[in-house]
Formats: structure tokens, C-alpha cells, sequence
């Protein structure tokens, strides 16, 4: 395991276990706050992809792929809460929904004399 300390926040940075294919075919899943580290790193400029890769002992084309995705998503982060709160909403009107149609089966069972 690649362990590191990030010089931004002094926390430990520490990839898990499961996104890059290794050699048995098995996959490796890294944090987020870890794929934000090597991406702020590439940003940097002071070292190449390759050798920030060597360093976290990933692909180069794992760090390539986190900077693309963080450059399509990243204004996400700064976004609103207007999506938030549409889904929020439709989740509460479903929940309205699945109440009514809750109460129509208690009233439908009572009147055919299944009232448990």
C-alpha cells in the first residue's frame, strides 16, 4: 500500500484496496480525496504524469483519466443545490404517493373483510 501525506491539509492519503486492472486481473478502488491529491498534484505542473504515477505506484493513464474527469465534473462542485432539492422534492412527492396507496390497500382489505 502506498501511504502519503498530503502538504495541503497534513492528512493521511492512503489508496484502497480495489479502479486500476493489476497483473491478476483484480481492480483497485481509490479514494476520492486520494484521486484529488495526484490530480491537484498533475496541476502543479512540476512533474509529468508518468513520474506522479511512478510515485503513487498507478498508471500514468489512471492520473490522465482523473484529470478528465475532474475537468468534465468539476463545476458540478460549485453548483447550486437546485438538482438536490428537485430530487429531494420528487422523493417527497413519492412518498405522499406510496402513503396514499398505502392507506387505498388498508381500506380496500377492510371493505373485502381481509382487514389484518
Amino acid at each position: 500500500d502506498v501511504i502519503l501525506t498530503s502538504g495541503l491539509t497534513g492528512d493521511i492519503l492512503s489508496p484502497q484496496q480495489t479502479e486500476e486492472v493489476t497483473m491478476s486481473g483484480q481492480r483497485k478502488r481509490y479514494s476520492g480525496k486520494f484521486k484529488f491529491h495526484v490530480v491537484l498534484e498533475l496541476l502543479e505542473k512540476k512533474r509529468t504524469p508518468a513520474q506522479i504515477a511512478k510515485a503513487y505506484g498507478i498508471h500514468p493513464n489512471t492520473v490522465i483519466n482523473w484529470w478528465k474527469h475532474l475537468e468534465e465534473h468539476g463545476p458540478e462542485v460549485f453548483e447550486s443545490g437546485r438538482q438536490t432539492s428537485e430530487y429531494e422534492n420528487r422523493l417527497a412527492d413519492l412518498e405522499q404517493l406510496l402513503g396514499k396507496k398505502e392507506v387505498e390497500i388498508a381500506l380496500l382489505k377492510n371493505f373485502l373483510g381481509r382487514g389484518n
